[in-house]
């Protein structure tokens, strides 16, 4: 990589669509390996961070942690194997995701309930939702 090929800090997180920050924090993640620097001290990423970080981002955007992360770029440097391994990840993580948005649609149901059972018109001392809240939690003893 010459100098010419190579992107500071600013313009990297300006084509990764990132900010400065964000690609400091990802390089303490050790996400982004830590470039080469200039004499004076400048970061001197290669071409490429752009792509990971955007990689990264993606990744973040559909619910993978960094730890996740960091396990499906080392996949993604491996060969062709790796194929099954990510798909593995990609289907927990969807399991997961599918938990959370049943127990998501269990919360709105339950609200919703409250939320039909007020008439929002009694004083505080008889408002239902602040009742409810009051009772046992379902399931303790």
């Amino acid at each position: 990589m010459t100098q010419r090929d190579s992107l500071r800090i600013g313009k990297l997180a300006d084509a990764a669509g990132v900010s400065v920050e964000t690609v400091r924090f990802y390089e303490r993640r050790s996400l982004v390996p830590a470039p080469p620097r200039t004499p004076s001290g400048y970061r001197q990423f290669p071409p490429e961070t752009v792509e990971r970080i955007r990689f990264i981002r993606r990744a973040q955007v559909l619910g993978f942690t960094l730890a996740e992360i960091r396990e499906l770029l080392e996949l993604r440097a491996q060969d062709a194997e790796a194929c099954s391994s990510v798909e593995t990840k990609a289907r927990a993580k969807l399991e997961d995701v599918q938990m959370k948005i049943d127990e998501l649609q269990r919360i709105a149901s339950a609200l919703n309930k409250l939320v039909a059972s007020c008439e929002a018109r009694e004083p505080t001392g008889d408002c239902p939702i602040l009742s409810e809240f009051e009772g046992d939690l379902p399931g303790s003893s």
